[in-house]
Parts: structure tokens; sequence; C-alpha cells
């Protein structure tokens, strides 16, 4: 074992848990920092407008994303149960099909994102006023997409293998270097959504570039020889089987998202706010993506530990690593969302500075978000220890039927726009606990499952 890497199948599980989470917690705020620098750097030199422009792109781009993004999934849970197993064959071919896929969905993105960016910003109700800023915006991060894509793959599968510490240290550079090129693009150049967006894309291809180079230098079993890259059917259909489950369901959640999203503008245009509920919204978001990110790290450890320990056959751990992890997540999201409601109105300024009216929204949001944010946290996490069992096609079931068709069946048939907005928040919650409720038998049923069908074998307890 590695001096990088936590052994995940033998010994105690608190602290290897915590151990394998905390990197990642820092990673992806770092990561969301990206995001943040950007609304926070135009927020203070280019106003309300560029603020709006940037910040209403989030769920658009996720929408896009978030189907490829879900195959790292299932590198993941790949990974992680041929390193249980000890399959070093199997292994090889994972990791090569991965950066394979990586690429190629990545340069997919580059050339659709573009060319669709105003028809779809078009149908999200983008009003006029930002519509040209967020097309801008969103023409050039799409640029960025092969690194973001090869980074993610690449983080996925060190992860998997039990080192958490360097793609988080190679994020902290590029969070320093997606800082200064903000400030020089944007305060020096006056280039405003474009400077952010020139910026971020600078930064991830440094990061994609240190964990592609990670892969190549180890003399680990995750190894990765460049003129090996290729696709191996048996190994893809392993990802595929985890991870399209895995995006559907990410990319039904960005769907509803969207309609959200939709639903705010129209509210905006409606009530003519001049879009200070986008904005507020927007920063409001930003916000709640740390508090998120803090939580989502802990579906990341459910998933790793599960799929190791289901590969090495350690069937009993099973319990533990969800119980631990249910645990964590739930303090760690009551925690910091309630330092996000108290210093809600100092937080929010930061992003929309002086700007009373779009400040009072993003309160009304981030009261509603903040003290439930725990809910989507649990709900993650037995998402993953389902994905790190190898279940696909059932978690997503479960959240399209009770998270995401009835977050759209609240957009429709509850909220209206002479009702409050804080009505249209109130649908996160109760999806939320809707799922996380349906997630639980099936959870039982699966492990049962499993240990009926490894009842011939020796199982290995804790």
């Amino acid at each position: 074992m590695k001096k990088n890497n936590i052994d995940m199948t033998n010994g105690p599980l608190f602290g290897k848990i915590v151990t394998f989470t905390i990197p990642i917690i820092l990673s992806s705020l770092i990561q969301l920092l990206f995001n943040a620098a950007d609304i926070i750097v135009i927020g203070q030199f280019e106003g309300k407008e560029a603020v709006s422009a940037v910040g209403s792109t989030g769920s658009l781009v996720n929408l896009c994303i978030n189907m490829f993004i879900g195959l790292s999934a299932g590198v993941g849970v790949t990974v992680a149960q041929n390193i249980g197993a000890k399959d070093k064959e199997n292994l090889q071919k994972t990791v090569h099909t991965a950066i394979a896929v990586s690429i190629g969905a990545g340069i997919i993105l580059a050339i659709a994102g573009p060319l669709l960016a105003e028809t779809l910003l078009g149908l999200m109700k983008t009003p006029d006023k930002i519509i040209n800023l967020s097309a801008l915006y969103l023409k050039i991060y799409f640029l960025s997409m092969p690194a973001l894509m090869v980074y993610n793959f690449g983080a996925s599968i060190l992860r998997s293998a039990g080192d958490t510490k360097r793609p988080m240290y190679y994020l902290i550079a590029a969070g320093f270097i997606n800082v200064i090129f903000n400030l020089i693009f944007v305060a020096f150049f006056h280039m405003s959504v474009a400077g952010v967006a020139v910026a971020t894309a600078i930064s991830q291809y440094f990061s994609a570039f240190m964990v592609f180079r990670r892969l190549v230098v180890t003399d680990e079993e995750i190894k990765l020889i460049p003129k090996n890259i290729r696709l191996h059917s048996s190994a893809l259909k392993r990802i595929v089987s985890i991870g399209i489950p895995a995006g559907i369901q990410s990319s039904v959640f960005s769907i509803s998202n969207v309609i959200i999203q939709s639903s705010i503008n129209n509210y905006d245009t409606l009530h003519t706010l001049d879009s200070a509920l986008i904005a507020g919204n927007s920063a409001a978001g930003n916000i709640e993506g740390f508090i998120y990110v803090c939580m989502n790290a802990f579906h990341q450890t459910s998933l790793t530990f599960s799929g190791q320990n289901l590969g090495a056959k350690k069937i009993e751990r099973l319990n533990k690593i969800l119980f631990l992890c249910l645990a964590c997540v739930s303090v760690t999201g009551i925690i910091i969302g309630t330092i996000a409601k108290v210093f809600g109105e100092s937080l929010l300024g930061l992003y929309v500075p002086g700007e009373k009216i779009s400040i009072e929204y993003g309160i009304v949001r981030l009261t509603v978000f903040s003290l439930t944010y725990f809910l989507c946290g649990m709900m993650d996490v037995v998402n993953g220890s389902l994905r790190g069992m190898g279940c696909g096609l059932g978690p997503m079931l479960i959240s399209l039927f009770f998270c995401c068709a009835a977050r759209v069946f609240w957009v429709l048939c509850i909220f209206s726009p002479e009702k409050d907005i804080m009505v249209l928040y109130l649908s996160y919650p109760v999806t939320w606990s809707l799922a996380l409720v349906a997630q639980i038998p099936y959870y039982i049923y699966t492990k049962k499952r499993i240990q009926k069908q490894l009842s011939p074998k020796v199982i290995i307890n804790a």
C-alpha cells in the first residue's frame, strides 16, 4: 500500500473515512472556487447584469456535462472493485478505457456546447438583457471541456485507488491560477465575462495536465501508458452499466433545475425585478454549492469504500460504511448550513455588493437550503453506497421518480408566479426527503441479494 493511498478493506473505518474525505472536500471547494471567483470578480468590477449572465449558466452547464460526468462514477466503482478483487488485468483496461472516454466526451462537448449555447439559453427564457453575455461565457467555457473531463475521470481513478491528496494539490495550484488570471483579464483588460471564462479554461487545462501526468509517471497498478489509450469493450461495458444510469439521473436532475431556473427567470421578468432575483438566486446558489460539495464528498467516500470492500468480498463492512458516512454527512451539513444562514447577508454581499433587493432574494433561498441541505447529503450517501455495490438502474429510477419527477410536478402544479418565491424553493427539501425514504428499503434488499449470491463462497467479516 503506497503512503498516499488508504487501505479501505482492512482495519477500523472511521479514521480512514475522515482521512479519505477531507481532501475530497478541499478539492471540491477549490474547484467550486473557480466559479465563485468568476462571480465575485465580475460582481466587483462589472455589476449585476454580468453576475446574472455568469450565474444563470450553471444549471445549463450541468445539464450538458452531467451525462459524461456520470460515467466517471462508473469509472470510480469499476476501479475500486478491481482493486479490491486484485484484478490487475481488468484494472489496466479500465484505466485506459476511462481516459479514452474522457477525451472523446470532452471533444464532443467542446464542439456541441458553443453551437447550442444561444438556443438553449433562449429555451431557458434568459432575459434579453443578459443573454448575449451568457452566451459568450458559455461558448468560451465549453472549450475547456476536454480538460474538465480528463481531470474528473483521472481524479476518479486516483481516488478509487485511495489517493485523494494529489487531486487536491493540483486544484489548489489551479485555483491560484484561476484567481490571478481573473483579476488580470477583468480588472486590467476589462474583458468582463469573456475574461473569467478564459481564466477558468486555463486553470482547468492545468489541473487536467497534472492528473494525466500523475497517471503516466506512477509505478502503481493504475499506471497509464498513453500509447495504450483505447476502448476495451469489457471495461467499457462495466463503466457504462454504472455510469449511464448515473449520468441519466444527473441529467434529469439538471433538467428539473433548468425548469426551476426558467421559473426564476420568468418570475423576475413578470415582476419587473430587473434581474435582481436572478442575481440573488445565483449568489445564493454559489454559497450553497460550498455546503453541497462538503456533503457530496461523503457520497464519493461511500461509493469508493463500498466498491473496494465488495470487490474484496467483505460484505459485513458495507453497513458500517453506510452508517458512518450518514452520520458524518448529517453533522457536516447541519454545521455548515447553519454557518451559511448566520452569515448569509455578508456572504451574499460579496457577490452582489450594494444590491439590497438581490441580497434579500438571496436570503430567501439560503433560509430554505442551508437548514435542510443535510437531507440531500444523506440521499447522496445512500446513492453512493448503492453504486459502490454495483447498482446503476435502481438508484436512477428512485431518483427520477421520487425526486426529479416530483420536483417538476411541484413547479408545474404547486408553484405559480403569483405565489411567494419560497414556495418554489421548498420543492428541494421535499423531494430530497422522498428519495431518501425510498432508497433505504432498496439498499436493504440489494445487500441481501448480494449476500445470497455470494453465500456458496467464503465471505470475510470485518
